[in-house]
């Protein structure tokens, strides 16, 4: 996002100043977006609208005097309750600094509301997101194109000038050519002028010799065009990191249609991330019961399908569309599924197995987003059981698999849940891992 200041520079405000506060003003907007985006619907996700900023996060800062301390010296004319000397009492109230009170006709300064267009808000968004551990790189397109140094050449652009080069080119030249140096004519000129007037014979040679090295000089020119040297470049292709992410969403009958419905605005966010944030990232929708098949758009998010639940399916499924067009040699592999945790029991064996040995090694990042019931309420003293799935994947996890697990159960908790799997890593945790 660009915010443009388009005040006049105010007297007494430097430019850092103002850089300062345009900084300070879009670190509101963005935590404005965070906020609001918590309350927004899934067809709202990716559009515009008004963000309110607190008004003092908008004041720019100014330096005044204080009222309370230093040293002052003040000249007040005379008066008939004090002469030199007198104590006066301090006035109440404190220290005497005015306090802010509230406005008497009811007058006072709102919020400030900022209007965001619909890229600025995905944007803003999305800015502080991505993809972890993005490192497998190809040659994918050979439209993009990087520019290397190719060493130097006699004729380029004026802006590709390489000054060092041509400077010492016409170095060596003047030296080869045995062009005379300033010190050596200055030196002509002070002996010259050190002569008695009766060494006229010694004079003329002087005067001679200072004359030829003058002309040297204006012959042989302190840059000539054979020095020039431009710097030159080639162009070669770029590596493009590209990506695939598979998306396994459990249709089973056991999922209700709240299930669905978070399972949808989860990926939806997640296509909406995709599509902005890279170029080269394919998506691949997978659904399953007690079958998997690879589906596109349209079905994944609106087929009515439903059946038994097997989660093994969608991963031979994931397996098979990768051995097919997905090598991890050269894609970066990342998961996202959604299930409600119910899986049958002769199938948790072989979805651990599959996941631990063929599908995590050949992955990036693998995440889990269990939905559950919205507002689901249980006697007091009832310990809830985690599900199957989510026994399994934890067990998984202690061995340090790339894999995250989150619960859901409220469309409120899409946003932060969103956020939480994808945030960008800092420094100091990139370097943990």
């Amino acid at each position: 996002m660009h915010i443009v200041d388009r005040r006049l520079n105010p007297s007494g405000k430097n430019l850092a100043n103002r850089q300062r506060f345009m900084r300070r003003a879009k670190s509101q907007i963005r935590k404005a977006v965070h906020e609001s985006a918590g309350s927004r619907g899934i067809k709202d996700a990716d559009e515009g609208g008004e963000v309110v900023l607190p008004a003092q996060g908008v004041h720019e800062p100014s330096f005044r005097r204080s009222g309370t301390g230093g040293i002052r010296d003040h000249l007040l004319p005379g008066n008939k309750e004090y002469i030199a000397g007198d104590t006066i009492p301090r006035p109440p109230g404190g220290d005497g600094g005015g306090g802010s009170e509230g406005s008497p006709d009811g007058e006072g300064e709102d919020d400030f509301r900022f209007a965001l267009s619909r890229d600025e808000f995905i944007e803003l968004f999305l800015e502080d997101l991505e993809l972890p551990d993005l490192a497998k790189r190809r040659v994918v397109n050979a439209d993009a194109v990087v520019f290397h140094r190719a060493g130097y050449s006699v004729s380029g652009s004026p802006a590709n000038l390489a000054l060092n080069r041509t400077v010492r080119n016409s170095l060596s030249r003047r030296i080869a050519l045995h062009r005379p140096k300033p010190e050596e004519l200055q030196a002509l000129r002070d002996a010259i002028e050190a002569l008695d007037p009766s060494e006229d014979a010694k004079r003329a040679a002087l005067e001679e010799e200072l004359a030829r090295k003058q002309r040297r000089t204006g012959i042989i020119p302190y840059i000539d065009p054979l020095d020039v040297r431009y710097r030159r470049f080639e162009s070669h292709p770029r590596p493009v990191a590209q990506a695939v992410m598979f998306c396994l969403m459990d249709v089973s009958g056991s999922m209700t249609e709240h299930m669905k419905d978070l399972g949808k605005r989860f990926y939806v966010l997640l296509y909406i991330f995709l599509k902005r944030r890279y170029k080269n990232v394919e998506v691949v929708f997978i659904r399953h019961t007690h079958q998997a098949s690879e589906v596109d758009e349209e079905t994944f998010f609106n087929s009515p399908e439903t059946g038994g639940t097997v989660v093994s399916t969608a991963l031979e499924e994931m397996q098979r569309v990768i051995l097919d067009r997905y090598s991890p040699d050269n894609w970066n592999i990342y998961a996202a599924q959604a299930s409600d945790g119910d899986n049958t029991a002769s199938d948790n064996e072989k979805t651990a197995a599959l996941l631990t040995k063929t599908i995590l090694p050949e992955c990036q990042y693998y995440a889990y987003l269990e939905v559950g019931r919205d507002a689901e309420h249980f006697p007091p003293g009832f310990i809830r059981r985690d599900s199957d799935l989510w026994q399994t994947y934890t067990a998984i996890i202690r061995n340090g698999a790339p894999m995250a697990m989150r619960k859901v159960g409220h469309r409120r908790d899409i946003y932060p849940v969103f956020r939480d799997l994808f945030a960008k890593k800092t420094g100091a945790e990139a370097a943990a891992e």
